[in-house]
């Protein structure tokens, strides 16, 4: 490896583990106040496991709440979760943010699809015990535990009726799932089928459930294609979701998680949307609780990056040794890793000579080299069996380099459930 690479390296260690420092008071702060929350019991029989979660990263001034915003006004975000359970918490950021945030009250209910929802099943959270919380700037918080009857695979509506928002809101604007805005401190059981629409996720991070202890979760690392960029918009088609259904139906494996930490424009190592998987991997997968398998699908980005042929190489070596980096941090901590090949993107805007055998170099090294504990190997099964280097043409989203509803209903139906039992 190269002066340059090596002194790379060395610089992003630095900041992972200032990450990781910053990760540890985080957690903390999560412990202290699920610890004291009222009602919650010690019982070494359950645990918390996620069982939905996205990753936060900055939103920039493009992807913001529509008029008229969110500060001292109501809105209504639809997730699905993976496993079920009785009693949950919500967790909310305000990462990479620098003004505080307001929750006046938070609601969460069953969805009935849209913006409608099961009236008699919601309920209103809690934090230490009150209705109204403040995040301030960086900060996250975590709801008190709350009795609740929640299904395997549910859609659910979290309604957040805000105070102050500032400027500035963290989130996950890729939500691929559209949300609901209305004016004014609404309730929950307000008609918001006027409300104004948008495909965002703001200011919620995840959802915990109180289940049985042999209940893990799978957590996936990744970019756009893990984020589900091509996927039917509040479909839940990402093929994280077509794998999360298959697991739910299938006996042996009915009680694994998915957790989706996608982020699309993500790179492993600089640059692109959110921080590098090689920084956020601390908070993103270790972060969560009884992990215990992980799946990297992530890098293309980086080698849609690469200059020229010389500095192909240096990538090349710089994923790698991420990818080392990330399976030894995950290992030490018994989770196991798969390691996910890279998507074929000739025709794309990433198409350049020279990044093609950089790709295949770094497919190579995840097939073969024995450092993942097993492979999903997506490359073969997505190519175009003709043309190595492009995606099949019917199961991409128009610009070959995304996977369409199809494509996405292959990739997870193609994963192995035995690599779960």
């Amino acid at each position: 490896m190269s002066y340059k690479s090596n002194v790379f390296l060395q610089g992003r260690i630095l900041t992972t583990v200032r990450t990781l420092f910053l990760f540890l008071l985080i957690a903390g702060s999560f412990n202290s106040l699920n610890a004291t929350a009222k009602g919650e019991k010690n019982d070494s029989s359950k645990r918390w496991v996620g069982t939905w979660s996205t990753a936060p990263y900055f939103v920039d001034a493009n992807n913001m709440a529509p008029a008229p915003g969110l500060s001292n006004n109501t809105f209504r975000q639809v997730v699905r979760v993976s496993i079920g359970g009785e009693t949950l918490r919500v967790k909310f950021t305000n990462l990479f943010c620098k003004n505080s945030v307001t929750f006046k009250s938070v609601g969460i209910a069953v969805s009935k699809g849209g913006s409608d929802i099961e009236a008699t099943s919601g309920k209103v959270l809690r934090f230490s015990g009150k209705e109204e919380v403040t995040m301030n700037a960086n900060e996250e918080t975590v709801s008190d535990p709350l009795s609740f009857h929640l299904e395997p695979g549910m859609k659910v509506a979290i309604t957040i009726c805000f105070g102050a928002a500032g400027p500035q809101i963290g989130g996950h604007a890729a939500s691929r799932t559209t949300s609901y805005l209305l004016a004014g401190n609404q309730s929950l059981t307000t008609d918001f089928s006027n409300a104004i629409k948008t495909d965002h996720w703001f200011a919620t991070a995840g959802i915990d459930v109180l289940v049985p202890a042999k209940t893990a979760a799978i957590a996936v690392l990744g970019n756009s294609i893990v984020d589900g960029r091509g996927s039917g918009t509040s479909k839940f088609n990402r093929w994280t979701d077509i794998l999360s259904e298959r697991l739910l139906k299938n006996k042996a494996t009915r009680n694994r998680a998915v957790l989706n930490l996608g982020i699309g424009g993500n790179c492993v190592l600089r640059g692109g949307q959110g921080e590098p998987a090689i920084v956020r991997f601390y908070r993103d997968i270790l972060g969560h609780q009884h992990v215990k398998w992980l799946i990297i699908s992530e890098g293309i980005n980086d080698i849609g990056g690469i200059k020229d042929s010389i500095h192909a190489v240096q990538v090349v070596n710089d994923l790698i040794e991420a990818y080392k980096q990330m399976i030894d941090k995950a290992h030490a901590r018994g989770i196991k890793v798969y390691g996910a090949t890279i998507l074929p993107f000739a025709r794309s805007f990433y198409d350049k000579p020279f990044r093609h055998p950089a790709r295949n170099a770094v497919n190579e090294w995840i097939r073969t080299s024995g450092r993942f504990d097993a492979v999903i190997d997506f490359d073969k099964m997505m190519r175009n069996p003709n043309e190595l280097n492009t995606i099949q043409s019917d199961v991409h989203d128009h610009d070959f380099l995304h996977p369409n509803e199809i494509g996405y209903k292959m990739m997870g139906e193609f994963v192995d459930l035995n690599l779960f039992k």
